[in-house]
């Protein structure tokens, strides 16, 4: 039986480039992410292994899916099952390629609540990552990854905390049970390693539940 499978890079390999592109019609700009998205040929902090051919096959079914003209949507953090939930939809993946041993992908961030969500924090400072999510099986022995079935690229918290809190999230923070109290923290943090840990949590928990 397949497993669920989750990859998030670590934050040095998840350096997302942010981009901006003007819109077709000339009027205001689309923001991209643009990095690497999956890789292969190490052992990751799961000890899984992906051979490079997985994440070659990972990448031509994205395209594919894009080629017929089928959306490929992602979401903020990842769900508890396979399903694109479309009220968590927060970007499009539009291109995806190997470069070495890694797939490189380009995330379209969408005017969704979810996709303003990330757009706030990324023009404030957070920084985000991505991870993949798909199926496969894994070999109890080597960790390798064999059949492995990509659904989509979403969008994660790093495992460093954000300087300021993003004012899109505010009004939905303050509905938050101790929602005060993690405004309070950011603006605490600084340097504290133990502060921003516990200020990651609570972004990782907004993320998760809030609903705007």
């Amino acid at each position: 039986m397949a497993l669920y499978l989750k990859e998030s890079l670590t934050f040095d390999a998840a350096r997302m480039e942010l981009l901006t592109e003007d819109h077709a019609d000339g009027k205001g700009k689309n923001l991209y992410l643009k990095g690497i998205c999956i890789e292969g040929g190490v052992k990751n902090a799961n000890q899984r292994v992906y051979p490079i051919s997985e994440i070659q096959k990972a990448v031509s079914t994205i395209n594919e899916q894009i080629k017929q003209g089928n959306s490929v949507l992602g979401e903020v953090d990842h769900p508890d099952d396979l399903k694109i939930n479309l009220d968590r939809v927060s970007h499009m993946i539009t291109d995806m390629w190997m470069d070495g041993h890694a797939g490189y992908g380009k995330l379209k961030i969408l005017p969704t609540p979810m996709g303003n969500l990330v757009k706030t924090m990324l023009e404030s400072g957070v920084k985000l990552g991505v991870s993949s999510r798909g199926s496969g099986n894994v070999n109890e022995g080597s960790g390798q990854v064999s059949d492995f079935e990509i659904i989509t690229v979403d969008v994660v918290a790093q495992p460093s905390a954000p300087h300021a809190y993003p004012k899109a999230i505010y009004e939905g923070l303050m509905n938050m049970k101790q929602g005060h109290r993690v405004l309070e923290i950011a603006g605490e943090a600084g340097e504290n390693q133990r502060v921003q840990k516990y200020l990651k949590e609570q972004v990782t928990r907004l993320i998760k539940d809030l609903k705007i």
